[in-house]
């Protein structure tokens, strides 16, 4: 089979809150004439960005073309969900012409790209470009390196000194593998911010990548599908800090998931969320939640101490059930001092 058979896959990587799903979310309601399907990876027990998509579902992107793949990087089981995932959604009739891949969070998006290689799909899809998003106003605020010339001068002065953080080490890795970098919530990094973002990045880039800024996912999809860059093939090019290992893992997060009562007000508990950041270290907040008096579910979602919240969709005859799935580095990570917190009780913990 030829290249100009192959399926094309679009990976879209990105820190926790970037904007990824906002972005798919998107291009789902664009699709310009092609018939999508999403694999959405999750990291955390109780999935919500597959849910949210699964609401945007249309004859362009079914809601049988949206996968979810929870609790588990697909880069790490390949053999046991990438691959028969994959292959269950190239058989599907009528075939995807275009699949769209939501890694997580705290994914790698190298290793991924080497499953392409496995015998039973590599003749059948083609990375056709790997999507990096990056938070504008988180990378101009220098979340990842609070101090990047001191740190620079200390390594300068001692090789054997390693002071990058697990978290800018996936930020690194997700801008080194990247064709593409969408410079994320542009309207709340200023000018002066993306300015600076482009800069960070331009840093850290192993090789000159284009970046675009881009508010609430609102990008032409010419611009990011369609880039025929046949990643698998181009690895060399994407250096990472985990090359030359056979495999590697997520042990320097955890999550866990709260279970909440019915709460009386949205805004009290966004005050709650939000302090969760500040004074919790926890990184990333996602789920639904019932409001006293309300049909519909409230959708939170957090970063940091960014939170947004929306009520999506009428809880119908699914049960009011309130969880949260809160996501921090493992020595951060108290799933019963955040309960308390919040007033709620731990339902599942990965620690």
């Amino acid at each position: 089979m030829s290249d100009l058979a192959k399926t094309p896959v679009t990976v879209i990587t990105g820190f926790l809150g970037s904007g990824k799903t906002t972005l798919i979310r998107h291009l789902m309601q664009n699709p310009q004439g092609r018939r999508l399907a999403v694999l959405v990876n999750e990291f955390g027990t109780v999935g919500v960005d597959g849910d949210i998509l699964r609401d945007c579902a249309d004859e362009n992107c079914p809601a049988g073309n949206i996968v979810e793949l929870a609790n588990g990087c697909i880069c790490c089981t390949v053999a046991d969900d990438f691959i028969p995932t994959i292959e269950a959604l190239l058989s599907r009739e009528p075939r995807p012409d275009h699949i769209l891949i939501e890694t997580s969070g705290l994914a790698l998006p190298k290793p991924l790209l080497k499953a392409f290689d496995w015998p039973e799909i590599r003749s059948r899809i083609t990375v056709d470009g790997v999507v990096a998003l990056a938070d504008a106003e988180a990378v101009a605020a220098g979340r990842f390196a609070p101090d990047p010339e001191a740190v620079e001068a200390q390594r300068a002065a001692d090789d054997s000194l390693d002071h990058e953080t697990p978290l800018s080490e996936v930020f690194e890795d997700q801008i080194a593998c990247a064709d593409l970098i969408l410079l994320t919530k542009a309207d709340l990094a200023g000018k002066a911010g993306l300015a600076a973002a482009r800069a960070a990045i331009a840093a850290e880039a192993p090789r000159p990548v284009p970046m675009l800024a881009v508010t609430d996912g609102a990008v032409d999809p010419r611009v990011v599908l369609g880039l025929n860059a046949a990643a698998e093939d181009d690895l060399a090019a994407r250096p990472s800090h985990h090359d030359g290992a056979d495999d590697h893992e997520h042990d320097d997060f955890a999550s866990a998931v709260i279970a909440l009562p019915e709460i009386a007000e949205a805004a009290a508990l966004a005050e709650a969320v939000a302090a969760l950041g500040r004074d919790h270290k926890v990184l990333r907040v996602k789920g639904h939640v019932a409001v006293a008096g309300k049909p519909m579910r409230l959708l939170v979602q957090a970063v940091g101490a960014r939170v947004r919240q929306q009520f999506d969709r009428p809880w119908g005859e699914a049960p009011r059930q309130s969880r949260l799935v809160v996501i921090a580095e493992r020595g951060d990570l108290d799933p019963a001092a955040i309960a308390a917190h919040l007033g709620g009780s731990v339902e599942a913990s990965d620690l």
